[in-house]
């Protein structure tokens, strides 16, 4: 009697990165360590219990002590508000390292770097970030970022929530919604008009979550982005101190620099995706035999691997640009846009045809190929849709605003 078939694959080996047109040579010895270093402890702590997190809809919170010791949180914030003063290269490669397990990981590490920690030292006052830097650096302290709201999201400018000004500070009035990192927060980031409708008049305040008033719904019915903790937040009447504005702000201008930030990283993040994908899929070929030979010994399946590692390449190439640009000071919100927009794109890509060259397989827990698609659903849609970001490059391209 032949033997039973087992009802799994093998498990396919550690990660191991495909570089054609040796882009490492792109990278400095230090940036080289630093993925080195992330990359052996998402592999070493996060890859076996990101599946169970993700089906349980569960954040690893027990690991944000180890992410901060490791200095991925606000990676780019001077030492002297204690963070580790790295560059935007850097910060790049982490995000892409934490993607590569998991959207919602890096999703967590973003918003707490990029929404959070930027605003705070771009437009805070030396007592604000004295206070709240070191302690969102080392994770004892988590924030969320509150600009789109239930009927605004690509036009942050119509925003409806309110913040009045009294004798003795603020009052903070309206609701918000898809806060990543809100059931968590101590602190959120919130944005606001302080005259009316005048979008001129959007600022920045922080606001602790366990003030009166302050409501947290956490939203857990989601397909996509499991790992990342979600929540719409109401501000009932929300009484604030007079320095709880952040008095750099000013104008929608000042969200959308932040978003800028956290768009960078997701053009490395999503690329981290891809990645993963692309790794899983070409590994699982040389393994899976089908007809007698190895899936990846067909035209069909070589023709996929193909293009799903030139379009890594172009996405690795750009990413690499757009630090460099952005650690000149020489960075644009369209050249930003661009990369958001082609990187997400061909991440997702990757993705798909990554899970059918896995054939049911690729449904399966133990396979990440259609974790990573479902995630990246939400990263072509959030911090600018795939098609406001078309816009924004078609309006650079042109000087005509197709959206107004």
């Amino acid at each position: 009697m032949k033997p039973l078939a087992p009802l799994h694959p093998d498990p396919l080996p550690p990660y191991q990165a495909v570089d054609l047109l040796d882009t490492d040579s792109l990278l400095s010895a230090d940036e080289i360590a630093l993925r080195t270093s992330v990359r052996e402890w998402v592999d070493a702590r996060l890859m076996p219990i990101i599946t169970e997190c993700h089906f349980a809809g569960r954040f690893p919170g027990e690991l944000v002590p180890e992410m901060a010791k490791l200095g991925l949180l606000g990676p780019t914030v001077p030492k002297q508000y204690g963070g580790p003063g790295r560059s935007s290269t850097d910060y790049g490669i982490i995000m892409q390292e934490l993607e590569r397990c998991d959207s919602g990981v890096r999703s967590f590490a973003s918003v707490q770097s990029s929404l959070v920690m930027y605003p705070i030292f771009a437009f805070g006052s030396e007592e604000q970030k004295h206070r709240w830097l070191p302690t969102l650096a080392q994770g004892t302290d988590i924030g969320c970022f509150g600009l789109t709201e239930p009927e605004f999201g690509s036009n942050p400018a119509g925003m409806i929530v309110s913040a009045t000004e009294t004798p003795d500070g603020w009052v903070l009035h309206g609701t918000k919604k898809w806060l990543s990192n809100g059931p968590s927060a101590t602190i959120a980031i919130v944005w606001a008009k302080t005259d009316g409708d005048d979008a001129k008049s959007i600022r920045g305040f922080i606001v602790p979550t366990d003030l009166p008033g302050v409501t947290v719904h956490r939203i857990d019915d989601k397909h996509s982005l499991r790992v990342s903790e979600s929540s719409a937040m109401t501000f009932d009447q929300v009484k604030l101190p007079k320095d709880a504005i952040l008095p750099g702000s000013g104008g929608v201008k000042s969200p959308l620099m932040c978003l800028n930030q956290a768009r960078f990283g997701i053009v490395w993040g999503a690329l981290g995706a891809a990645m993963a994908c692309f790794d899983e899929a070409l590994q699982y070929s040389k393994q899976r035999v089908m007809f007698d030979k190895p899936i990846g010994q067909t035209q069909l399946q070589q023709s996929r691997l193909a293009d799903m590692v030139t379009k890594i390449t172009n996405g690795q190439l750009l990413a690499i640009q757009l630090g460099r640009l952005k650690d000149r000071g020489d960075l644009t919100p369209a050249q930003i846009s661009l990369a958001k927009r082609y990187n997400v794109d061909m991440a997702c890509d990757v993705a798909r045809e990554a899970r059918r060259l896995l054939g049911a397989n690729g449904i399966l827990g133990g396979w990440h190929s259609m974790r990573h698609m479902a995630n990246l659903e939400s990263v072509y849609t959030y911090e600018g849709t795939h098609d406001m970001h078309t816009l924004i490059v078609g309006q650079e391209l042109t000087g005509l605003a197709a959206y107004r």
